[in-house]
């Protein structure tokens, strides 16, 4: 047999409103029998208590027949082993978890075999076991064949003695599992929890030695941007769909705006909230959702980002509120794709930047060059942190590790091999012969200056930023620098996360970028930027540089 999971040409089916699964049912017959199971369910919470055949919309019996299609009799394996589902909220994903994990557990013929619904929190998974329970109730046949057992939130199969377990996310509760099927509900609420990945490994353990088992995630968008497991199998997810990778055994399903739509704001236009939105005109109210934009339009930027990502599968791509720095709206459209080498050897001159350093914070660094030729600024930014920084704030870990996998952050065992690493970079600036100076926080010269020292860069070359209000000047000069795209970035996850954490505050009639205003969210890097800035916005001469041997065109030109 041959097929395919990507679905390339989906941007311009789901404007049409034409099906995004990529294939039929690999097998007829399954998918049939499947269906009919499905389609005789009762949902007790709408109004007649309508079955799902009565009132679901086709995609659904698609994706379910995407899912139980792909099992093989013949050779007792599912061909399709992982499901993903991005879909808005109010489309009735909940049902849909229960249901096909209730059907699964109906057309399940392993003995004693382990399904489970893994639910962030316990809110989340009393949305997939009510359902359940109310299902099998409003059914005498379901009833007689199915014993619930409320207390521990289990449905066992009274022919198979096959059990269906509804869970909440702890550690403990997925360990030794050696489940067939496994549902992973509301996949974004994961992305925060720095042991979901282990957990995720404990709890389909179990599909290595069951064939016929699968994995299915199903998710809205997260309210602010991804990171972690839901990042990596979201993005994983997209490549598959694209085309970019292949893998025949997962197939994605997301409802979301085209790319473009959204750049030209038109996912803003409320005749386009069915797009992403297969239930519109259901169980998605037309009117209630423009109500729901127009009010969280007019009210503040928390709630209006939350009402894009959970509503209209948005991806927030930068934490922005109405607090956030100005600079935060440029800066995406100023990322470049360039290396430290190439804006060392086609700059003028080269400032740095350095800030923070704590256990529990990040050591941030900023290289920032003039180019010879265009006179733009470009920027280098890195960070490191210590173990100690990553056990201490848990919250951050999935994200650490994400900027850790793309080379942007470091993360030491060791404290001072930071400000070693450090300060070898510098050096490579420092030997170039382009480097103006390097600029600190006064409250962090001590082991800094230290590690500059011994590689050999005179103290001269280091200078102490004011910080507080006196860096006002520097952080609105970075601000239009960016609006007028004459500043360059790298374009990292870091620098993302710290650009959308970053706060301003008013003191009468000053401004300030505070780290106690971020929270928990890492600004340090961001810092270490103002504190270049501070120093290139004195216009330094070029410093053994001949532009007459210049010869290459840079990126940024």
């Amino acid at each position: 047999m041959d097929w395919t999971t990507s679905c390339k040409d989906w941007e311009k089916k789901i404007v049409k409103g034409q099906s995004l699964i990529p294939c039929k049912p690999l097998f007829q017959d399954e998918a049939e029998m499947a269906l009919d199971v499905f389609k005789s369910l009762i949902v007790t919470d709408v109004m007649g208590q309508p079955t799902m055949g009565e009132i679901t919309r086709p995609w659904v019996f698609e994706f379910v027949a995407a899912i139980f299609g792909a099992y093989s009799e013949e050779e007792s394996r599912r061909l399709i082993r992982e499901f993903f589902l991005l879909i808005p909220k109010k489309n009735s994903k909940s049902t849909l978890a229960a249901f096909i994990m209730l059907t699964a557990l109906v057309m399940n013929d392993r003995q004693a075999a382990e399904l489970i619904i893994l639910a962030p929190t316990k809110e989340v998974a009393d949305n997939s076991y009510v359902p359940i329970r109310e299902a099998i109730n409003a059914d005498p046949e379901l009833k007689a064949l199915m014993n619930i057992s409320e207390h521990t939130k289990t449905i066992t199969h009274r022919e198979t003695n096959a059990t269906l377990k509804v869970v909440a996310a702890e550690s403990n509760t997925v360990g030794g599992k050696k489940a067939s099927w496994i549902l992973i509900d509301e996949l974004h609420l994961f992305q925060k929890n720095a042991g979901a990945a282990a957990m995720f490994r404990e709890a389909t353990g179990g599909l290595a030695s069951r064939k016929e088992g699968c994995i299915i995630y199903l998710t809205t968008q997260a309210s602010e941007v991804p990171c972690g497991v839901f990042k990596q199998k979201l993005d994983y997810a997209r490549d598959i769909r694209d085309g970019i990778k292949t893998n025949k055994k997962f197939l994605p399903l997301i409802y979301e705006f085209p790319k473009q739509m959204i750049e030209d704001d038109e996912h803003l236009n409320p005749e386009n909230f069915h797009i992403p939105n297969p239930n519109y005109g259901t169980s998605v109210d037309p009117e209630q959702l423009k109500d729901d934009f127009e009010q969280s339009k007019d009210s503040d930027e928390e709630n209006f980002r939350d009402f894009l990502a959970k509503r209209l599968n948005v991806e927030i791509g930068m934490n922005l509120r109405a607090n956030r720095w100005a600079g935060a709206e440029f800066w995406l459209q100023q990322s470049k794709q360039f290396t430290l080498n190439k804006l060392i050897e086609q700059s003028d001159v080269i400032t740095i930047g350095i800030d923070g350093g704590g256990l529990d914070d990040l050591l941030g660094f900023a290289v920032l060059g003039r180019h010879a030729k265009s006179r733009k600024w470009w920027l280098w930014n890195h960070a490191w942190c210590n173990t100690t920084a990553v056990e201490r704030r848990k919250e951050n870990a999935p994200k650490y590790k994400d900027c850790q996998d793309e080379k942007s952050l470091t993360i030491v065992d060791r404290v001072g091999d930071d400000i070693d690493q450090l300060a070898t970079i510098a050096k490579q600036v420092f030997d170039s012969g382009k480097l103006d100076r390097i600029g600190l926080d006064p409250l962090g010269l001590g082991g800094l200056l230290d590690g500059l020292l011994q590689v050999g860069i005179p103290e001269e070359k280091m200078i102490a930023v004011p910080q507080g209000l006196k860096l006002m000047g520097y952080i609105l000069t970075t601000e239009r620098k960016l609006a007028e795209r004459n500043l360059y970035h790298q374009g990292s996850q870091l620098m993302t996360w710290c650009v959308g954490n970053a706060r301003a505050v008013m003191k009468g009639n000053g401004m300030m970028i505070s780290k106690q205003e971020s929270g928990v969210g890492k600004i340090d890097p961001l810092i270490a930027t103002f504190n270049a800035v501070a120093l290139m916005s004195m216009n330094p001469e070029p410093k053994n540089y001949d532009i007459d041997g210049y010869l290459e065109d840079v990126v940024i030109a």
